[in-house]
């Protein structure tokens, strides 16, 4: 990944992992973390963005009371290691550049945090999440535009707040000889800001805007096939066609189309005017379904509730059988498959077999296995 050859941006979570590290290896450490105000550090996961905006998110607000507890560990503990970690952290953290980083990763992985909750909203559909992933995209582009001077701005403030000067420090420049006559020396970067402008902050926003752009591609593509279907108004009837004709052979497979694309264009043009001019795919499907107007506009009904069914995220579960642990342990190991299968479904859907009454289901099992008693 782009982001990984970043030293500021992979190097900021090391140092994340060592606070979490230093404090939670300690109640009494934990303690004085507790003491400086609610903080609560946590660990970030390397495949969640939500766990890494929490982790991000006690040094973007509570960073000087992070810095004064680790000032404090550092003059009350008398392990020499744990003195040194406290006090390299101290100046990692008090430092402009790492307030910096901090400014820059909360704003970006906010806006992505904001869009994956959304995204993963049940009552999100396709063209709803066309439009966020766009206004997200837009988003980061505007903040790779002027995003490095607003977080300049309130890195200062976090400087003021922990009274440290807001001044990145210089290196020293190094130098490579040339083998070869024909080779050109490299212009090093000697400013500081610029350096961890064009090293850090530009790596980061475009290897998110990068990724954003080729993991939902084919959505966007998907989304632009069922356009049609709620921007039908403002179209022409030449573009119109076309458009219900690309919609049709989408819907095309092995013969079988689920819709009739030239039904489809004159139940469109003879479709009622809604309400309001921009609108999204629950607004027409609704207006359908409460006039009870399938059966007049069956193509456009069916074109609609393939629309507003197709996922518009991709999940996969991590543990996969961890039902099965619960179910088939070592006390049960000689159930058949059928009662397996039985019991897993009804510890997956517990919620309803929580409301089936066990005496109906006795009473039933009951006259099936009746037999005859001889007295």
């Amino acid at each position: 990944m782009l982001i990984k050859r970043s030293v500021d941006a992979i190097s900021y979570f090391g140092v994340l992992q060592k606070l979490y590290t230093l404090f939670s290896g300690s109640t009494q450490r934990w303690a004085i973390l507790k003491k400086h105000g609610s903080i609560t550090l946590k660990m970030w996961a390397e495949t969640r963005w939500e766990s890494k905006v929490k982790s991000v998110e006690p040094m973007r607000y509570h960073g000087a009371a992070v810095r004064e507890a680790l000032i404090e560990v550092r003059n009350h503990t008398k392990d020499p290691a744990v003195k040194a970690e406290a006090q390299s952290l101290s100046e990692e953290v008090g430092s402009y550049r790492f307030s910096i980083c901090t400014v820059v990763w909360y704003d970006m992985l906010s806006s992505i945090q904001h869009a994956s909750k959304l995204m993963q909203s049940p009552d999100m559909h396709v063209d709803l999440a066309v439009s966020l992933l766009k206004k997200t995209e837009q988003g980061l582009q505007s903040y790779r535009a002027s995003g490095f001077v607003t977080a300049q701005m309130a890195a200062k403030d976090i400087c003021e707040e922990i009274h440290v000067e807001a001044v990145s420090k210089q290196k020293r420049l190094r130098s490579t000889n040339c083998h070869f006559s024909y080779e050109s020396h490299d212009e090093p970067i000697s400013d500081a800001l610029m350096k961890l402008e064009v090293g850090f902050f530009n790596v980061v926003v475009d290897a998110a805007t990068s990724a954003m752009k080729e993991r939902f591609s084919t959505l966007e593509n998907v989304g632009n096939k069922f356009r049609v279907l709620t921007h039908f108004p403002s179209l022409a009837d030449e573009e119109l066609a076309e458009q219900c004709e690309a919609l049709g052979t989408a819907l095309h497979f092995k013969g079988h189309s689920d819709l009739d694309s030239r039904k489809l264009v004159q139940e469109i043009k003879n479709f009622p005017d809604l309400p309001s001019k921009t609108m999204s795919l629950l607004e027409p499907i609704t207006f359908v379904h409460d006039k009870d107007l399938s059966e007049i506009y069956p193509n456009f009904w069916t074109a609609l509730r393939i629309a507003l069914t197709l996922p518009v995220t991709v999940a996969q579960a991590e543990r996969s059988f961890s039902k099965l642990k619960l179910i088939k342990s070592y006390l049960r190991s000689t159930m058949s498959q059928k009662r397996l299968t039985g019991l897993g479904v009804i510890s997956i859907n517990h919620s309803i077999g929580e409301q089936i009454s066990y005496k109906d289901i006795i009473d039933d099992f009951a006259s099936r296995k009746a037999r005859n008693v001889r007295f």
